[in-house]
């Protein structure tokens, strides 16, 4: 019999989506996927010529299990050129991407009967992850652009709170949290001694006049609360490196690499090198994806807001749309699944990001696509039989 903590656990929407719709896709059927969260882009050359060299060079024995000395050195000086926060290399983990890194820190920090504060819409693995860690869930409302407020949060907080998810910006909604607030969360955490996981893997993909902003780089009462967490799957289109970085307190970051020693170990070092290289070598691709991803985020969701059936608020950063199909009469599973089996085309049900009005839609993916899956989502609904309000 399999155990209790595992049986719990719901398996992740956007990969079972994305598989389904692959399976399609090699079977010859002209299917759209606005599924799983990765850019279209290739890993520039640099980053791949990098591993390339570490392999030459026999760079392939065990590294120490927090990451090789020198990518933590990357990682620190990164985050202070960037983030505006000073981590000493003591201070920094490197893990299998930033989801091993997020487990690792539920594991780390959460016992059974603490409470962790969760944002909805949210991330569908941050709850699987707060189960396995035993701890309860709190889940917190947004305001009406999907916006975390200091308000809300204070809401939700009791003597049991030991942590609040801040993921900005935000998957699955394109949100960034308002720079007053972010204060207002950062005095919330310090005045009631909580941590906050902050989650900034979408940092560099911010759009308009909004900007990012590190809670841990406000003050150091807040630096010492805050687990920064980041990777460089996203950021240079590397997401099957996988490789995640996060900075903290040298006690969680202790405790952190003691459970990855026993799991996992070392990430890839060749994987590593090539993080090396992507942290250090030149950004230009960065700003390039950044670019093409506003073009398209601006397309989406004007298109979205004309079909009928369907509102959408505009995504300020990340590379998702997350419109509101409650006028189609249909919930998010029903949605979902009659349109990829009806019209070929793959989106991710709200339900598993809290939220089952909405849908969530990548702009991960090339123009010509987005606008095919657009006029197939428009026809779909002008024929489907559920009434629209």
């Amino acid at each position: 019999m399999l155990a209790e903590r595992v049986r719990k656990i719901a398996p992740s929407a956007t990969l079972a989506i994305d598989a389904k719709a692959k399976q399609l896709k090699k079977e010859g059927k002209d299917i759209v996927i606005f599924g799983a969260g990765e850019p279209d882009f290739n890993t520039p050359e640099n980053i791949k010529k990098a591993a390339l060299k570490s392999i030459d060079d026999n760079i392939t024995r065990y590294t120490p299990v927090g990451g090789m000395p020198e990518l933590k050195k990357a990682a620190a000086e990164k985050f202070k050129r960037y983030n505006n926060i000073n981590y000493d290399i003591s201070e920094i983990l490197i893990s299998c991407g930033g989801k091993h890194s997020l487990f690792n820190i539920m594991m780390a920090v959460l016992d059974k009967g603490d409470e962790a504060i969760l944002p909805v819409p949210y991330w569908v693995s941050y709850e699987e992850m707060i189960k396995l860690a035993e701890a309860k869930i709190v889940l917190c409302g947004t305001d009406e652009k999907f916006k975390l407020t200091s308000k809300i949060v204070g809401e939700k907080i009791t003597d049991k709170t030991k942590m609040l998810i801040l993921n900005t910006p935000n998957n699955p909604t394109g949100a960034v949290v308002d720079p007053d607030e972010m204060k207002k969360i950062a005095e919330l955490a310090v005045d009631n001694n909580f941590y906050v996981v902050s989650d900034e893997v979408y940092e560099f993909f911010i759009y308009g006049n909004e900007r990012h902003l590190s809670i841990a780089s406000l003050n150091d009462k807040i630096k010492n609360l805050t687990i920064s967490v980041n990777s460089v799957s996203k950021t240079y289109a590397m997401t099957g490196w996988r490789i995640g970085y996060c900075g903290a307190s040298n006690e969680i970051i202790k405790a952190m690499e003691n459970l990855q020693s026993h799991s996992t170990s070392n990430p890839s070092n060749i994987a590593q090198m090539a993080a090396l290289e992507a942290l250090n070598g030149p950004q230009d691709s960065v700003k390039e994806m950044v670019r093409a991803f506003d073009e398209r985020r601006k397309f989406m969701h004007k298109r979205l807001n004309e079909i009928d059936g369907i509102s959408c608020i505009e995504p300020e950063g990340a590379f998702y749309v997350f419109p509101d199909i409650r006028e189609t009469g249909m919930k998010s599973l029903e949605f979902t699944s009659r349109l990829l089996d009806e019209a070929l085309v793959a989106v991710v049900p709200g339900i598993a990001f809290g939220s089952d009005n909405n849908v969530r839609l990548s702009y991960a993916t090339s123009m010509h696509e987005i606008e095919k899956g657009l006029d197939k989502i428009e026809k779909w609904l002008k024929q489907t039989t559920v009434k629209i309000h």
